[in-house]
């Protein structure tokens, strides 16, 4: 079966615990990231306010923790996400659960 991650990006909060988390259980380097979180903003809204957006995405170098999952466990991004916005999965079951126009499914390089 393919498997994803499905990000829900409106509900990120850009904490940076999933480059956190995934850096940690890798080993990466500093400048080595298997999810990176990018963002948009400041964008001007009205009375004076302002909004950031964020946007998670696995990079080439995730191997969605193939090390947990084999074992049953979550991806390390998954189960340190602060808002509960990552989810993995079969990507057959996660397609449906695509419900608004901010949720993205990633396909990952591996098939399991």
């Amino acid at each position: 079966m393919t498997k994803g991650l499905l990000i829900d990006y409106k509900y990120c909060t850009g904490c940076h615990t999933c480059e956190i988390a995934c850096r940690q259980e890798h080993e990466f380097e500093p400048t080595k990231d298997g999810i990176k979180l990018n963002s948009i903003g400041p964008t001007p809204l009205p009375f004076g306010r302002y909004q950031y957006d964020y946007f998670p995405s696995p990079t080439d170098y995730c191997d969605s923790c193939g090390n947990r999952t084999s074992k049953g466990k979550k991806p390390s991004c998954v189960q340190h996400c602060q808002a509960g916005c990552i989810e993995y999965g079969d990507v057959q079951d996660l397609a449906p659960r695509i419900t608004h126009e901010k949720m993205v499914l990633f396909t990952l390089n591996k098939t399991l």
